[in-house]
């Protein structure tokens, strides 16, 4: 079965550095196959005899932290999971510049309280859409200038987050059925 991890908080600003090579041994010794890594920030794809996401997720925290020194959240998903996610942007027709839209993928689908303390007015002209756990995100003036910020959102909702573009959503899909075919 196909699969992605997705982990927070790596390689951003020159601090809590993995190498890729060495991220992808790591998974090949926790017995995970067909190991490929894109770009720098985390985003793991690999087939598994079998998955259980929060399992396979913790084992890679603890794994992470021991080779690395570096505490990231890991996120998880089937490789269906993420042709789900990755088949429509609700903002997508509004939007002609991928980079603009975003996914934040949660550990968990919030509570309804919870999804309603995002406060829709934080920062003009972003819009959002909750779906399950993911929160599509379109920053019409760019990621950098929001204040719908990932540490925002995870307060909010009461879960750990992380956020890829669209661009990174749609070759992680087209990567988990690469092997597949």
């Amino acid at each position: 079965m196909r699969g992605v991890a997705l982990l927070r908080g790596i390689n951003v600003g020159g601090s809590a550095r993995v190498p890729m090579a060495e991220l992808r041994e790591l998974f090949e010794g926790l017995g995970l196959t067909d190991v490929a890594t894109y770009v720098q920030s985390g985003n793991v794809v690999f087939t598994a005899a079998s998955l259980d996401a929060a399992k396979l997720a913790g084992a890679l925290e603890k794994e992470i932290a021991a080779a690395f020194k570096v505490r990231s959240s890991v996120l998880v998903r089937t490789g269906r999971e993420l042709a789900a996610i990755g088949s429509r942007h609700p903002f997508e027709a509004d939007e002609p510049t991928p980079a603009k839209l975003h996914v934040v993928f949660l550990r968990g689908a919030p509570s309804k309280e919870r999804a309603a303390a995002l406060d829709p007015d934080r920062s003009p002209g972003d819009r959002f859409a909750l779906r399950g756990r993911e929160l599509y995100v379109h920053y019409p003036n760019g990621q950098g200038r929001s204040k719908l910020t990932v540490d925002y959102i995870e307060k909010a909702l009461g879960t750990v987050g992380t956020a890829r573009n669209w661009n990174t959503v749609q070759k992680l899909r087209a990567m988990v059925t690469e092997v597949d075919r």
